[in-house]
């Protein structure tokens, strides 16, 4: 029996690796990374495929003759770009998701999944639902742009469903972290960001932007990655949004401090009021993924900063070994 051919975009980023990874293991696929910014995949098992996602010619080659696309590349940075350069996140993102859905219809793809977000929705005290959005209540203006992108995007996806060639599947994911997250200060989220000040704390403080009084829905990668799979076995409509997160919401004042005790470290919280922050609250009930694909996350917050802080620290090490040879 032939292999399923698998093409996962941002094979090179977070969320795109931790997937490249773990499919690369399966014996029943056949799996492709697209790169562009970023040297391709050095892994047994994962076909490096060179592509600039916002060209028709190079997305129209990349997915010829695959089975399963799997969007995870994306223009994406933390909260002081959401803040001050909204932009950077709408055009791009735009242009390669319309050439990719268009090229996936053309070359009759099976299943194409895609990674929306949960910035639409509305700052709350209850888990929401995904149609729980409601489009005529005001986006938060620091993710006006960024939001109704992915909107946009995922009503194309729809879209295409609805023309009968190519099975889709929306992920609404709350903040992902883990192995292969970015941890630079210029571009990481609030855990990514967290965990780089916690481990690289020189005078035993930690600085947080703002009050700490935000709320966030965490998901392991790890967790996002079994749901993958479980649409990919599972899913038998033409199209979906799930919900995809952990159901309960952590303040950042809370997270920090649980960053910090898994490290060992004794360190003070100092709280920077004149920096960009997001003071939202939000977490996802995750009710129909677990309903429709028999979905349920695993792993715990303090499992997760575990790994991710053993995983850091690894990453570390080879680096600084990389320099002496």
């Amino acid at each position: 029996m032939p292999k399923r051919k698998v093409l996962i975009c941002g094979s090179t980023g977070f969320i795109g690796r931790n997937i490249a990874e773990n499919l690369a293991q399966r014996s029943d696929l056949e799996v492709y990374g697209v790169h562009f910014k970023r040297a391709g995949l050095e892994m047994s098992g994962i076909r490096p495929v060179y592509a600039d996602l916002t060209d028709y010619a190079a997305v129209d080659k990349a997915i010829s003759g695959m089975d399963v696309v799997i969007q995870a590349a994306a223009s994406t940075s933390g909260a002081r770009d959401i803040v001050e350069r909204p932009y950077i996140h709408v055009t791009d993102n735009a242009v390669m998701n319309s050439l990719l859905l268009r090229a996936s219809y053309d070359h009759n793809v099976e299943t194409f999944i895609f990674f929306s977000c949960s910035v639409m929705y509305p700052s709350s005290e209850k888990p929401l639902k995904e149609n729980e959005f409601d489009r005529n209540v005001e986006i938060n203006p620091n993710y006006f742009g960024v939001g109704w992108t992915k909107v946009y995007i995922e009503h194309m996806c729809e879209f295409y469903s609805r023309l009968g060639r190519t099975r889709h599947t929306v992920l609404r994911n709350s903040n992902i972290y883990g192995p292969y997250d970015k941890f630079d200060l210029q571009r990481s989220h609030v855990f990514g960001a967290t965990v780089n000040k916690v481990m690289e704390a020189k005078n035993d403080k930690v600085t947080v932007w703002g009050e700490g009084k935000a709320e966030r829905d965490l998901l392991f990668v790890g967790d996002l990655v079994n749901l993958v799979e479980a649409s990919l076995r599972k899913q038998t409509t033409s199209f979906e949004i799930l919900n995809a997160g952990y159901g309960s919401a952590i303040s950042i004042r809370d997270l920090v401090g649980k960053i910090i005790r898994a490290s060992g470290k004794n360190l003070e919280i100092d709280y920077d009021l004149s920096q960009p922050s997001i003071e939202t609250r939000l977490c996802l009930d995750i009710s129909k993924a677990k309903r429709l694909l028999g979905w349920n996350p695993k792993v715990t917050l303090e499992k997760g900063i575990e790994e991710t802080l053993f995983w850091y620290k690894e990453s570390m090490l080879k680096k600084e070994m990389s320099k002496t040879f």
